[in-house]
């Protein structure tokens, strides 16, 4: 199977555009990017064919699929190999630091099966984002005017800690209804808060929605079983579906939930943090390498997604032709992020547990370690915090003691404990573009019957934001969406765009060459409009039509762009001539 991961590697263009970048810069100190357009698509959304195999079903008994298998992943396996065997095996391995790998020339991530780039490349309305995943029809359900008997219960809902079950509505599909539980409305409201960011940042998610229904609305089918978190497989009757009734949050004769929209295709299981899957032909790059995984680290941060593990994702095989089935030849594996109703102060019985999320793993060999050198003594910051007297049912989710770099999830998450530097700087770029004024909104997305639940969602959330962008935008240059415009080289400063420092702070410059690539620093005239953008007026040519090639080495240069709180940014552009004009193929962040 190594060999074969090989082969895969070796046949796709990002490995070219990838070695290529780093051989260059290996060679001398001049970091030299091919002419070449940076790459924007990745192939793994290209269809694959797979080879076919009996699989028979109770309707089907000959039924052939040509998809991939698909994977279970128990549910506390996961847990102990992250938290006890890969800790213990990797004692005496050596990790040299890496950067992610799929990184393209302009320090973004392409467009790919695992993530498509959305806010971070074009203005959002509030309406767009607050839609999240969900397409117009599935917005359009009628939850509160369903006829009796009309939802129709076809399956219970498998392990998990938030009890619910699967309805057919009519003419919209299957849905997850999932109940809030002993926390009102706070996992409702963060499902549906969370699955919008996620889906605006650019990953895969479903479609999310808080509900209120009549219990007459509801019937259910005979016959259904569930499985718990310890594998045991109970009746799903009419006992336990009252016993789910019971726990969800009322309005009047409306029981709320969360509707979780059934994902389109075949569902094969969760995609790992880690390794690759080997049936999958497009699947070649090793999860603990791909930026959009480790940078996930700052977004599950910000909004306390604590629950960020193997089992809340999902892949999903698209066939090219759905109509010839759902697991058939050609098609392509879709990722998906689910399930964020965990974010915003998750509370476990054991209040111990519930300090300690998102500031330290549920088993912490580090501070193991701590505690038996200095014999327990000492007070950690989750010992220190407090519940917000009248709002418990956020937990402990705040800003104090917040440390965005800091941040833990539940147990050691192979791809986000592989961020680096620049990984969380992509990341911050990302979340900069939600503006104060969206975080707002997205607070009310949670229609929290009490106010002062939004108000204190609202603040807390531009809090951690906050220190987020502070911490990660002020180090590595900020600037983003770079690119050439009318005879400039322009980009925009979402350092300066989010206010992470007084405006009196930036001072913008920029220089012909530079460290990076030596040569004289000749100032260059820059000019700043609207929305912290920041243009910068290109050279003369001084490189003819025709003669060397267009990739010669005496038609690179640099452009060196600074702002007066970051680290620069470093443009590379070849100058092919008056009549082809100037091609950017690069920009680095030197730390």
């Amino acid at each position: 199977m190594a060999s074969e991961s090989l082969r895969k590697l070796f046949l796709r263009p990002a490995f070219f555009a990838f070695t290529a970048a780093v051989t260059a810069s290996a060679c001398g100190g001049e970091r030299r990017f091919p002419l070449r357009d940076p790459m924007t698509r990745d192939t793994d959304l290209d269809p694959v064919s797979i080879d076919c195999r009996a699989e028979p079903t109770k309707k089907d008994p000959s039924h052939v699929a040509c998809a991939p298998e698909p994977y279970v992943s128990p549910l506390a396996w996961d847990g102990v190999d992250n938290s006890i065997f890969r800790p213990f095996a990797e004692i005496f391995a050596v990790h040299a630091t890496s950067e992610a790998v799929n990184a393209n020339a302009l320090d973004e991530v392409a467009e790919s099966a695992w993530f498509q780039n959305r806010i971070a490349t074009r203005p959002m309305s509030f309406e767009e984002i607050a839609k999240g995943a969900c397409s117009p029809e599935q917005m359009l359900i009628d939850a509160e005017h369903a006829p009796d008997g009309s939802w129709i219960i076809d399956k219970g809902k498998d392990n998990g800690a938030t009890a619910g079950f699967r309805v057919k509505i009519p003419g919209k599909g299957k849905y997850m209804l999932k109940s809030d539980g002993p926390m009102p409305e706070r996992p409702s409201a963060a499902s549906v808060i969370g699955s919008a960011v996620y889906h605006a940042v650019g990953f895969n998610i479903s479609c999310e929605q808080v509900i209120y229904i009549k219990r007459s609305a509801l019937k259910l089918t005979p016959g259904l079983t569930v499985t718990d978190n310890t594998s045991i497989t109970h009746p799903f009757d009419e006992a336990a579906l009252e016993k789910v009734l019971e726990s969800t949050a009322k309005k009047g004769e409306y029981l709320r939930f969360q509707a979780s929209a059934w994902l389109d295709g075949r569902l094969l299981g969760p995609f790992r943090y880690e390794k690759t899957r080997d049936d999958d032909p497009n699947d070649v790059i090793d999860h603990r390498e791909r930026r959009e995984l480790r940078g996930g680290r700052l977004l599950a941060a910000w909004l306390d997604h604590f629950d960020a593990r193997e089992q809340n994702t999902m892949d999903v095989w698209i066939a090219k032709n759905p109509a010839a089935g759902p697991d058939s030849s050609p098609g392509y594996v879709r990722h998906h992020y689910l399930d964020t109703s965990d974010c915003f102060g998750s509370l476990w019985d054991w209040d111990g547990i519930s300090r300690r999320l998102g500031r330290s793993y549920l088993l912490d060999w580090g501070d193991i370690g701590l505690d038996f050198i200095t014999l327990g003594i000492g007070t950690r910051s989750y010992e220190r915090i407090q519940k917000e007297p009248g709002l418990e049912v956020f937990g402990y989710y705040g800003t104090k003691e917040f440390v965005a770099e800091d941040w833990v999830n539940e147990y050691p998450n192979p791809a986000f404990s592989r961020m680096t530097e620049r990984d969380g700087a992509w990341m911050a770029r990302i979340l900069a573009r939600f503006s104060k004024t969206t975080v707002r909104q997205l607070a009310d997305l949670g229609r929290f019957a009490d106010s002062k639940k939004t108000e204190y969602l609202a603040k807390v959330m531009e809090g951690r934001i906050s220190a987020i962008l502070e911490r990660y935008l002020t180090r590595l240059s900020p600037l983003g969406d770079v690119h050439l415009e009318s005879g400039a080289l322009c980009a925009v400063d979402l350092a300066e765009l989010r206010e992470v420092r007084p405006a009196s702070s930036f001072h913008h410059s920029a220089h012909l060459g530079g460290t990076p690539i030596g040569g004289v620093a000749t100032p260059l005239t820059v000019t700043k409009s609207a929305g912290a953008k920041v243009c910068v007026t290109l050279p003369a040519h001084f490189a003819a039509d025709g003669g060397s090639l267009d990739d010669a080495k005496e038609r690179y240069f640099a452009i060196t762009i600074e702002d007066g709180v970051a680290h620069p940014l470093v443009a590379y552009l070849y100058d092919v001539g008056p009549a082809h004009g100037f091609k950017l193929v690069g920009v680095d962040r030197p730390e």
